[in-house]
């Protein structure tokens, strides 16, 4: 990681679902800690950044043993074919194969790498519809994984399934 001169403090989480580790990471912009950090966001929100003023969170480094392991993952999938392939869009969506469980998801993520609609067909051919209102969790998909370009499908594939699902009970 290369030095960029001027470093400034920025909100970073890592949102694992049931909660996150918060920290201040002092580093030369925003787009640097995503770049070089798998599965973390930058806050911005007001709110949230006057919440962690009042709340005494860690400040570290970029480069720092808190964010080591998160690095790591980036430097790993770096140079991977898809690797940042869906960062900076609109709109992206997902089919993944069909898990231990016979069922196949599909997701629609917004620019920020979470949920906005979903559908799950089941191995007995039921096919569900949801949105974030029927979530207790939406931690954000990390846009730069090549796992999930691999996983890539157009916005056609998605609205047939959206199109034939029914609302989740």
């Amino acid at each position: 990681m290369a030095d960029q001169g001027v470093r400034t403090r920025h909100l970073v989480l890592h949102d694992y679902g049931m909660g996150g580790l918060w920290w201040w990471v002092w580093a030369g912009s925003a787009e640097e800690i995503v770049r070089d950090c798998a599965e973390v966001e930058v806050i911005a929100d007001p709110e949230r950044l006057a919440w962690a003023e009042r709340s005494g969170l860690k400040e570290v480094r970029l480069d720092g043993p808190e964010l080591a392991s998160f690095c790591a993952k980036r430097d790993a999938q770096r140079g991977r074919p898809g690797f940042g392939a869906l960062v900076g869009r609109e709109l992206v969506h997902l089919r993944w194969p069909a898990d231990e469980d016979g069922d196949v998801y599909l997701a629609e993520l917004g620019p920020d790498g979470r949920r906005t609609r979903q559908v799950v067909i089941g191995v007995d051919g039921d096919v569900v519809r949801s949105t974030p209102e029927d979530w207790l969790f939406n931690p954000p998909y990390d846009l730069y994984d090549p796992e999930h370009a691999e996983a890539e499908t157009d916005r056609a594939d998605f609205e047939r399934e959206w199109a034939r699902a029914r609302r989740e009970a």
